[in-house]
């Protein structure tokens, strides 16, 4: 039998993050990860201020400095012949006044590498979690096909919206309704300005999408009406590079690189929230706990916040074998705030933005507010730099894993 204080399915960011500041604190973490390696295409590659803060207290500012990123300075909203700055990050408060897009393969493998230097830290690829196990623990199919147990103290569920740690434990999210899917596919980019990459988003004639500058290539969604993936796809590849080539002003010598549909891959959007975050033995944080929509990109922040936070209050009771469900309880408390703002926030920007553009009736005119006036008055992009950069209740890092 194989045993461990804290088992955490998932080596996503907030497994990644949790594991590392865990095993600095001294605790015994055994990280699950059912893929053999960390690369995924399509994934948030965004790494916002607050988690550069947290490499910084954590001394791997260097050495993620030497990835291959682009820096992400500003966001504009294009609406027609309109565009607008819809968010400064040069305004934010702190050292890093920017976000970084780093492929998250190489942020991730950064983190394990880190980890690897903790004595109390064991990372397991290719590790399929089958179920949760009786008296505390999971069972699991090892790379080569092995059924193992592994008992452990606490498990925390990192594996996503369809979470099986969260289904195994009988917690049971409050959905919110979506209007929109994702259809996600690179378009390269032909020329390299050298300037700072930006993100934007382009909305007309009843079409929607944002693009952002990865340096050789766009990273490109293209948001279609929720349940749609199968009608419009039945309309053939020719269609869709119409339009997306019409919304963001690509020729045929960039559409070309969308083949077939194999190219553009589904995201079905989905919102939720668990009201209790925890059962015996059992944590969810990160999209197990409240899946994020792709709205402002914020799902890799507020997971990695939620690890953060995490580690701060179950070190202690993990390290001194006291650990209760009133400590679970504590991750919740403190995390809740700041998520459902943030999810409040993206059902403002479906209602506001996403709905009517999908409508047909997004368009110069109908422009909302709060982006009409950061048109007019440029401080107030600090406004949407703050909410979509930085969050609310950034979390301060442990005292025992900064170095």
């Amino acid at each position: 039998m194989e045993r461990t204080q804290c088992c955490v399915v998932g080596g996503g960011p907030a497994g990644m993050v949790l594991g590392l500041l865990l095993a600095r604190a001294g605790v015994e973490v055994t990280v699950l990860e059912k893929h053999q390696d960390f690369f995924r295409d399509f994934r948030g590659d965004t790494v916002h201020p607050p988690t550069l803060m947290l490499l910084d207290d954590l001394g791997l500012g260097e050495r993620f400095a030497e990835l291959p990123s682009k820096r992400l300075e500003k966001m504009r909203m294009v609406f027609g012949d309109v565009t607008i700055v819809a968010a400064d990050f040069s305004r934010v408060p702190g050292p890093h006044k920017y976000i970084e897009m780093v492929p998250q393969w190489d942020f991730l493998n950064l983190l394990a590498e880190a980890a690897a230097d903790e004595p109390t830290f064991t990372l397991r690829m290719g590790a399929e979690v089958t179920g949760l196990r009786e008296g505390g623990g999971v069972r699991y199919r090892d790379s080569g096909g092995v059924e193992r147990e592994l008992a452990a103290t606490l498990v925390v569920g990192c594996d996503g919206r369809d979470s099986l740690v969260r289904a195994e434990a009988g917690l049971v999210p409050n959905e919110y309704e979506v209007p929109m899917d994702v259809w996600w596919v690179r378009v390269p980019k032909l020329e390299e300005t050298g300037e700072a990459a930006e993100v934007f988003g382009c909305f007309a004639n009843g079409l929607a999408g944002m693009t952002m500058d990865r340096g050789d290539y766009y990273q490109t969604s293209y948001l279609i009406k929720k349940g749609q993936d199968e009608a419009l796809r039945a309309e053939g590849i020719e269609k869709f590079r119409e339009r997306i080539g019409g919304l963001f002003g690509w020729g045929e010598e960039e559409l070309a690189a969308i083949r077939d549909w194999d190219d553009v891959k589904l995201l079905k959007v989905r919102m939720s929230k668990l009201p209790h975050w925890y059962s015996e033995r059992v944590l969810c944080i990160g999209d197990a706990a409240h899946a994020m929509s792709p709205a402002g990109g914020m799902g890799v922040n507020v997971a990695i916040q939620d690890a953060v936070a995490a580690a701060r209050l179950l070190a202690e009771p993990l390290r001194r074998g006291t650990l209760a469900a009133r400590d679970l309880g504590r991750v919740q408390r403190r995390r809740n705030f700041a998520v459902t703002l943030i999810q409040m926030q993206q059902l403002g920007e479906h209602k506001m933005l996403i709905e009517p553009a999908l409508d047909g009736t997004l368009n110069e005119r109908t422009i909302p507010l709060l982006l009409r006036l950061s048109d007019r008055f440029p401080m107030l992009t600090a406004v949407g730099a703050f909410l979509g950069g930085m969050g609310p209740m950034r979390e301060k890092t442990p005292a025992f894993a900064r170095r």
